[in-house]
């Protein structure tokens, strides 16, 4: 199993000046200019000015490199401090959302099995942000809101709303609202929704009378 998997492999020492950091670090760099399809062992090692056998000693494959790339993305997401569960849970989700916009490839990747420390990091504690909240079912919970960030990333990713006022005229309702919105205040709005629902039935920081009802 451990060779399976670039998480469960012993890490090797560094040789020379190559570490695991600096080929993750050209990994992002490329990834975000050219996307995954330009992505090779060849193309990464030529960037980092080294042969493929020095970079072939940290990371086996295509797939490695992308396990660690898409981690080290999560890990751009700042763990909130302070606050109510609400104000962290909210912080989290739109840590989370601006760091997969900044590298918008990463959206292609979330089928991934996600078993690096800052994707699992970021998950215990939304999981253990909701449970102080102490919702009846966390795993629901944390999945409504993963679903929202990722549905709103790639939503806004592959965002192609021209005018298409004429398109829309035999549908009403849609026209009068519209395609083109302001994303983030989008994002925002809906992330507040689900939020308000989630406190209706979270006990912290509800009066006493509340939880009786």
């Amino acid at each position: 199993m451990s060779d399976e998997n670039v998480w469960l492999r012993p890490r090797k020492p560094a040789r020379q000046v190559l570490t695991i950091e600096r080929i993750v670090a050209e990994a992002l760099a490329l990834l975000d200019e050219e996307g995954i399809d330009r992505l090779t062992m060849r193309r990464l090692a030529e960037r980092l000015g080294t042969g493929s056998t020095t970079l072939y000693w940290h990371v086996k494959t295509k797939d490695d490199v992308l396990d660690l790339a898409l981690d080290a993305v999560f890990g751009e997401a700042e763990l909130p401090s302070g606050g109510d569960w609400r104000a962290r849970a909210e912080g989290l989700c739109s840590a989370w959302r601006a760091a997969m916009l900044r590298h918008q490839w990463s959206i292609t990747l979330l089928d991934r099995p996600m078993m690096g420390p800052n994707a699992l990091g970021r998950t215990d504690f939304l999981y253990r942000t909701l449970e102080e909240a102490g919702l009846p079912d966390v795993r629901a919970a944390a999945h409504s809101l993963s679903t929202f960030v990722i549905g709103s990333v790639t939503l806004q990713a592959h965002d192609s709303a021209a005018d298409l006022t004429e398109h829309l005229r035999p549908y009403p309702t849609l026209a009068a609202h519209g395609l083109a919105h302001d994303w983030t205040a989008t994002f925002a709005r809906g992330l507040g929704y689900l939020l308000d629902g989630m406190s209706v039935i979270a006990p912290v920081g509800q009066p006493e009378t509340a939880r009786r009802t």
